[in-house]
């Protein structure tokens, strides 16, 4: 086995990783205050440590005044309990589908993050994430057009929306880029997210055009690492479960579906590129271009490293899945062009899945029980 890192060292790797390659857009949220909803969930994991890695150690003279929306709805993780003593950090209890606090106050940008992102959790759940999507970023929208009537305008507003618009690609729309359509169903048991998604960005684009709001859209394609709770019920989570059990890792497809996988901290610059640099009313794949890989073959991959790491002994296997509507509307490929974010935005994804993989399953060796993520 190799020498094993822990999951403080793959953190720390990762903060200085992405401040490094975002030293000139963080430079633009000095001084200003930002709002992240969501902030306490997987991609608010790296959103807000990025922030307060940069106050702390790089720009302890202008900071980034940080607001974060949550409803906490199982508690405060210890990750951001650990913080909500930080200088220019206030933790909120909120929930997005409700009408937003009277006391706002002026926000220079805005992440729209808050949302249920598991198909296991938004199946279960359809009309809560249809609110947040929808009705959680309509309240925002309307924020940044009040703010805008009184000469207090937001500068910068990002809308998460998902690769999951472009539903199950034809053949040759793979890979695919900003300007594909989409082959969606809007009833199916996955419709919920997708087309909540596919109507956040109708809102977001007319509120950029009619009342010239600089909101943005990003497109994550397939993102893993710190911060994606081992209880999410998602493909890594859910084969790191297995390795850190010594059992063998259960596979709830044929494993021929095909990804590419983008590690979070590369996808987290990414975003916080569009935030400040993307054009308003404009979409933007984040993710990695290769390698698209098999689940079978992502199952060896996880398999070869586990063992490297912590002499895992068990190997892979398939089980159809007890959930009917598991795999229904599932795309049979998913692979993205990314030209546009690298010859805009300047994103280059410098993180290999074999590297990414490894930092992941050091991460999850620490947080096994998926509460404290």
């Amino acid at each position: 086995m190799c020498a094993l890192k822990s999951s403080k060292d793959v953190i720390r790797e990762d903060l200085e990783y992405i401040c490094g390659n975002l030293a000139s857009e963080l430079a633009k949220l000095a001084g200003q205050r930002l709002l992240i909803t969501g902030g306490a969930g997987f991609l608010g994991y790296y959103l807000v440590q990025t922030i307060t890695h940069w106050n702390e150690t790089i720009s302890v003279n202008q900071k980034v005044d940080l607001t974060v929306f949550d409803n906490f709805v199982r508690g405060k993780p210890d990750w951001i309990a650990s913080l909500a003593k930080m200088d220019q950090l206030t933790l909120v209890t909120h929930d997005i589908t409700d009408p937003l606090p009277e006391d706002m106050g002026d926000f220079d940008f805005i992440i729209h993050a808050a949302s249920i992102a598991s198909p296991t959790f938004y199946r279960k759940y359809p009309i809560e994430t249809m609110d947040a999507n929808v009705n959680g970023l309509r309240y925002l929208l309307e924020y940044c057009r009040t703010q805008k009537d009184v000469d207090k305008p937001v500068k910068g507003f990002l809308f998460y929306s998902s690769s999951e618009v472009y539903g199950n690609p034809t053949s040759e729309n793979i890979p695919t880029p900003e300007t594909y359509n989409g082959y969606v169903s809007c009833t199916g048991p996955r419709a919920c997210y997708d087309e909540s998604k596919r109507y956040g960005e109708t809102l977001c684009v007319n509120f950029a055009r009619q009342l010239e709001i600089p909101v943005k859209i990003a497109r994550p394609f397939n993102n893993y690492g710190p911060g994606l709770k081992i209880s999410d019920r998602r493909v890594l989570p859910d084969f790191a479960r297995d390795v850190l059990a010594d059992r063998d890792i259960i596979m709830l497809s044929d494993g021929k579906p095909m990804r590419t996988f983008c590690y979070v901290a590369d996808a987290v610059v990414g975003y916080y590129k569009i935030l400040v640099k993307g054009i308003p009313g404009e979409s933007y794949n984040i993710g990695t271009s290769e390698p698209e890989i098999s689940m079978a073959q992502l199952a060896e991959k996880v398999v070869e490293i586990s063992r490297e790491l912590f002499g895992y002994t068990g190997s892979f296997k398939h089980q159809p899945s007890v959930e009917a509507d598991y795999l229904v509307d599932n795309p049979d490929r998913r692979c993205p062009v990314i030209d546009k974010a690298k010859n805009e935005l300047e994103y280059c994804p410098g993180i290999s899945l074999d590297e990414g993989l490894k930092r992941a399953l050091i991460w999850y060796a620490d947080h096994r029980t998926g509460e404290d993520a």
